[in-house]
Order: structure tokens, then sequence, then C-alpha cells
């Protein structure tokens, strides 16, 4: 395999680095670049995501975009699936022992994030690997191996076990044998270089000791910085409900982006839209300019980035058409209902509203109803609804709304 297809290794370490937080040790990531385009041989770049939760957010596309990177210089990708590590469940940054999760749920939220994960990668230069082919295998005396390869003492180093056991929290050993677990994914898979967040270190460097004692080459572990969620405070993720999935509609993608406050405007300017050198210096003028209007280029470049120039534009028309206009949007979906389905409990003549946004989807259960009612969120033909036993007439036409941004149109047949 020629050489030619490598940039020199001096341009490929320019673009590694830009918006890298760390890279361990970054004398070795130099070696390891220059043989690759001496020998004309890609490096195995691996990053691990654990399904815990279902969908991939625009936190994740962070290192996802780093993965796309190295890609674009020529290096070969393996996403790994971690469905044997999430049974276990990441201690990473807990306090306490993480709540375990059954396989088919496991099973279900991978499957969205192989599904997802195409909007940042390469198909092409893209290997998806479920860690279960390798983990699910070991005999007892492969993990005492594994185990007997590291000690309790480095264990306790880590900051978040140490707390815990220094405040006399319980520790599982299951616990200790996550690092183990996703450091012999790097044993398997030969990595050449390593991806996580900031919050992975440990994770990371426990690998590099395993590769060596297992004979390999170790790894560089390449940390990327945390972006902060919508509200501003915690990292990124489903747990805290401060998350932009790359998977949401064009519409939920804008005005969650245009939630944020504006001390982050910098921070996602640099670390979700993705932009090139010069564009992003431009867009980091327009913050302290304007931020409104610097937040309203942001939201339409996060749609852009997941659904296209065309859907950002419509995003954008269909936000001045709701909220600035205080108007009903044109394309509202339509649900044609009947009067005779028992899950909408009508009595005489009148339906139980809590049901119906059930029933046209604009929340995932009758209690998820109730409480967005009492809340104030739900308005019928525009006028607010604060009832939880609240019903609403089985005949004609009405506009269901729920929060600013999701209406439903309901045609009772």
């Amino acid at each position: 395999m020629s050489s030619n297809r490598f940039a020199p290794a001096n341009e490929q370490m320019d673009e590694i680095r830009r918006d890298t937080l760390e890279i361990v040790p970054e004398g070795e990531l130099a070696r390891k670049v220059e043989r690759s385009v001496r020998q004309g041989k890609p490096m195995v770049v691996k990053q691990g995501f654990d399904p815990t939760r279902p969908d991939l957010h625009v936190g994740h596309a962070v290192s996802l975009r780093k993965l796309r990177t190295f890609q674009e210089l020529g290096h070969d990708v393996v996403f790994v699936m971690g469905d044997y590590t999430a049974l276990i469940g990441d201690p990473t940054g807990r306090n306490d022992q993480r709540p375990p999760l059954t396989e088919e749920e496991v099973r279900e939220n991978g499957l969205t994030y192989a599904e997802q994960v195409y909007r940042v990668l390469d198909p092409e230069r893209t290997r998806i690997e479920y860690n279960s082919s390798w983990l699910r295998p070991l005999q007892l005396k492969d993990l005492l191996e594994l185990t007997a390869k590291y000690t309790v003492a480095r264990m306790l180093e880590r900051d978040d076990f140490s707390k815990r056991f220094h405040e006399g929290r319980p520790i599982s050993v299951v616990e200790f044998m996550y690092p183990l677990m996703q450091g012999y994914d790097s044993v398997v898979l030969k990595a050449d270089v390593e991806l996580g967040g900031s919050d992975q270190k440990f994770n990371l460097l426990v690998a590099r000791d395993l590769q060596e004692r297992y004979g390999q080459e170790a790894q560089v572990c390449l940390l990327m910085p945390l972006l902060r969620g919508t509200d501003g405070v915690h990292k990124m993720s489903k747990s805290y409900d401060n998350y932009v999935g790359i998977a949401d509609d064009p519409d939920q993608q804008y005005g969650r982006t245009l939630s944020i406050p504006d001390a982050l405007l910098e921070e996602w300017w640099r670390l979700a839209a993705g932009l090139p050198s010069a564009e992003l210096e431009r867009a980091l003028a327009g913050v302290k300019e304007n931020p409104y209007t610097s937040k309203r280029a942001l939201a339409a470049r996060v749609v852009e980035l997941y659904h296209g120039a065309g859907a950002a534009r419509a995003a954008s028309d269909r936000f001045d058409q709701v909220f600035r206009r205080r108007e009903v949007p044109d394309d509202i979906p339509l649900h044609v209902v009947a009067a005779e389905e028992p899950s909408l409990a009508v009595q005489d003549g009148q339906a139980a509203l809590h049901r119906l946004l059930v029933r046209v989807g604009l929340a995932s259960s009758n209690a998820d109803a109730q409480r967005q009612i009492e809340q104030g969120a739900v308005q019928v033909d525009g006028e607010k609804v604060s009832a939880r036993d609240a019903r609403v007439a089985a005949r004609g036409e009405q506009v269901l709304q729920k929060g600013k941004r999701h209406f439903a149109r309901v045609r009772w047949s």
C-alpha cells in the first residue's frame, strides 16, 4: 500500500491536536503517525460507547467528529459497541453502584447507536464491533489472568473509587472489572489510539498498561473535552435531560439548542458546530457582537449537520412562525380518531384529554400526560388546560399543543 494516501505526519498532527484536550503521550502519537506514513499502513483508532440509554447526542458527536478526522487522514476507526460492558455499567463519576441493565435493554439501545453513528462517521472506514463477541466467551482462568495484571492499589488511585472507599460507601468487585474489560477491548483490537472524554482518562490508561502486559505496543490516549448540556452545568447526558439528540427531528434540535445559556455559546460553537477554522473564528466573533443572532445561527448549524441545510432553514422559519409571530404551523400532523376507540374513554360525547394526548403521541403514558396538563404545558385550540381530568368534545377538530414546539391536529371521524 502506498504512503501517498496519507498527509505528511506534521499536517496530520495539526489536525489531530485541534480541539483535543490532552494526548497521552503526544510524542508516541507523533511516532505512530510517522510510522503509518512511512509504511503506508493505517492506524487502528477506537472508541467505546456503552448503549446504556437509547440514542446518541451531540455530546457524543464531539469525539465522533474527531474519529471522522482520523478517517479523513486515512486511518481505520473501530466503533466499539459496549454491549457487554454496559451490563456492568461504567462507574466513572458515580457515587454509588449503577443499577444493572437487562440484555434486552442493551440490545435495543445498541440498535439505535448502530443506526445513528453513520450520521457522523464514514461507513467505508468504520468497523462496528460488539465487545460481547470477545468478552462473553472468556473462561474463569482468562478472567483470573486479566485481574492478575492489575492491583487493587492502582484501582483505588481512581478519584471516584478513592472517594467512595474513604467515605465507607460500597464498591463492588464487579466495578473493578469495568476498566479491565474496557482495557481488554484494546488488547483484542490491538488499538494504536483510543479516544474518550476527559472523564475516561483512568480507563484509557488502564488499557495502555494491559496492552503492555499482554506484550503489545501501548495505545495512545486522546482525551476530548466534555460538552456541557442545555442546563449549562452538567455534561450532556440523557440522565440530566440536558441533551440534543443527533436523531432528534429538526425542530427539536433547533429549539433545544436555542435553550442553552449564552455563557455556553463559545463552547458549543467550538465543540458542537464542526466548523472549519476560518468559519469558526467568524462565528466566535459573532458571539460577542450579538448573542441572540449567534444562537440562532448555532441552532441552524446543528440542524444542518444532521439533517441538511434545507431542514435548517425550515426549522428556523417554523420557529419564527410559531414563537415570534405566535402562529400555528401549517404542517401539524393530522390524526383521525374515532369516538369508539376504547382507549379514549369517551363518555357523553367527551374524551379524556390525557388519553387523547397519548393517542396522538404528545405524551408517553397517561401519567405523563396528566403531569404535563397539571404543569400548564398543554393547550387545546390555544387555550391552556390545567385540570388533570379535563375532557374535550369528541367531534369536529382540535389543535393540541404540548409545550412550545409540539402540535397535533385531531379530527374526529
